[in-house]
């Protein structure tokens, strides 16, 4: 080929070469939603008695820093602080991350031409008609040395998709980080707050046990001055060993929490843990910033991790796409060869050659075009999860919001059906001293106490739950969070 001719390939190449065949990624745009509830629903402003202080949303408002510090606690952000930096599951996620931008390198390489140096030595005997039969070479020793390039001609952009779709899978990774950030620092809150709970009841069922206990004395006091019969003695004995059943089961739940915050931590269950939290040392926060259904679309990590699968699969259309057009692969060789080791670098003996390939696909049984159909189909299958994604997340805010309603309507219920039952108890009790009523009557009461006493504790730990697992559902912290500026080689 002249230089003349030259020319005109490599100009033709140049302008294929700004080809990219495939459809192009657009993000794409969430379900039309404006608010989580309709019309008329509740939205978490929720009067109550004055015990039970409403929450307020702050719809269209994002939440400033670390959502969990809206708490208000110094131990919880200690324990979340631990979390982060010892959690297995998170070091996991921040590896995988630093293993998907590694390979985003490693796949970017293609595009360029590759350079490697080969080298070799060998001994070989030609056939006597391999050149004709003109000439008898006997066996002899060769040296050969030089570099090597070659290079993939993309002009159809398959190698450049393919780099594409490597980066929206670290994208992916990105994500999945993000909300490993989000699942672990909600573990950390969330097994805080069951320990309180459960402490919060074990106390209560102690309190009532002290209770049963004066029960007692004032049904032996009766029954020693003859004025009840032993039946009623035997009744009061039997409310204490009722009661007391139902503390083995709150210290298991108490023995699960803590284990479960072991591992969050990253620790063994029989190491220490930080000092467990009660009820009073952290906030309820009274103002609730909940991001817009389209802020929350672009903020949540399941959603965006959604949202770059996409990205995947789009690409991947374009991938086999270029895998229906031609293939050109250009290679060059530079070295030195001789028969003698001394001779290697000789000027004289140098050899170089430069060889165009073209590989065309003509038959194949239809697999290229259905591999091309079937990343459609892909590509359709991942739109749809994104908007499910997106839609089940908008589901779970509306249930978290409707929740914390519901919570302050169970509390402020629970608040005075405890002061009912702490008044109609004080009455039986004393109506049990002037004689007007039996002790089955001073038990029942007693019971519905318990009842009350246990309810409004498990509705006020639920109100702290339902709280954590709204700033959850709206993403949590935003993704530009310290985490994501720390080394994922950690």
């Amino acid at each position: 080929m002249n230089s003349h001719a030259r020319i005109l390939v490599l100009a033709a190449a140049a302008l294929l070469g700004g080809c990219t065949v495939g459809p192009d990624f657009v993000r794409p745009v969430p379900p039309p939603a404006t608010r989580y509830l309709p019309d008329g629903a509740p939205a978490g402003a929720q009067p109550g008695a004055d015990k039970v202080a409403p929450q307020h949303v702050e719809l269209g408002q994002s939440i400033a820093g670390d959502w969990w510090q809206l708490f208000g606690s110094e131990p919880i952000n200690g324990i979340v602080t631990e979390a982060v930096a010892h959690n297995k599951t998170l070091a996991a996620a921040a590896a995988t991350l630093a293993q998907a931008q590694e390979l985003t390198q490693a796949r970017a390489g293609t595009r360029y031409p590759q350079v490697g140096l080969t080298a070799g030595a060998g001994r070989q005997k030609y056939g006597d008609e391999f050149l004709g039969g003109f000439f008898n070479l006997p066996p002899f020793t060769y040296y050969a040395v030089g570099p090597t390039v070659s290079y993939t001609l993309d002009y159809t952009g398959g190698i450049a998709r393919t780099v594409e779709q490597q980066k929206a899978l670290a994208e992916v990774q990105k994500h999945q980080l993000e909300a490993a950030y989000l699942t672990v620092s909600g573990q950390a809150v969330l097994q805080a707050l069951s320990i309180a709970s459960t402490r919060a009841q074990i106390a209560t069922v102690e309190t009532i046990l002290t209770q049963d206990r004066d029960n007692l004395k004032l049904v032996q006091t009766a029954f020693a001055a003859g004025s009840v019969a032993r039946i009623d003695v035997v009744s009061a004995q039997s409310q204490i060993a009722n009661d007391m059943a139902l503390l083995p089961p709150l210290r298991q739940d108490l023995a699960k929490s803590h284990h479960a915050l072991s591992v969050v931590l990253g620790q063994p269950p029989a190491n220490d843990l930080p000092a467990d939290l009660t009820l009073e040392q952290i906030n309820l926060p009274r103002d609730l910033p909940v991001n817009l259904p389209s802020e929350l679309a672009h903020h949540r990590p399941d959603i965006l991790a959604a949202e770059a699968q996409l990205h995947v699969a789009t690409s991947a259309v374009g991938i086999a796409e270029s895998n229906l057009y031609p293939k050109i692969q250009l290679t060059a060789t530079l070295g030195q060869q001789a028969v003698k080791a001394a001779q290697l670098f000789d000027s004289a003996d140098t050899a170089w050659s430069l060889i165009s390939g073209l590989t065309v696909p003509l038959f194949d049984g239809g697999t290229l075009r259905a591999e091309k159909r079937a990343a459609v189909d892909a590509m359709h299958a991942a739109a749809a999860t994104y908007q499910q994604t997106v839609l089940e997340a908008f589901g779970q805010v509306a249930d978290m919001l409707e929740a914390l309603t519901h919570d302050a309507e169970q509390l402020d219920a629970q608040d005075q059906a405890q002061q009912s039952a702490q008044t109609n108890l004080d009455l039986a009790r004393a109506s049990y001293r002037e004689g007007n009523s039996g002790v089955l009557q001073v038990l029942d009461a007693q019971r519905s106490y318990q009842q009350a006493r246990l309810g409004y504790v498990r509705a006020e730990a639920q109100r702290y739950l339902d709280t954590v697992q709204l700033f959850l559902a709206l993403g949590g912290t935003s993704p530009n969070s310290a985490l994501l500026t720390q080394n994922p080689r950690r």
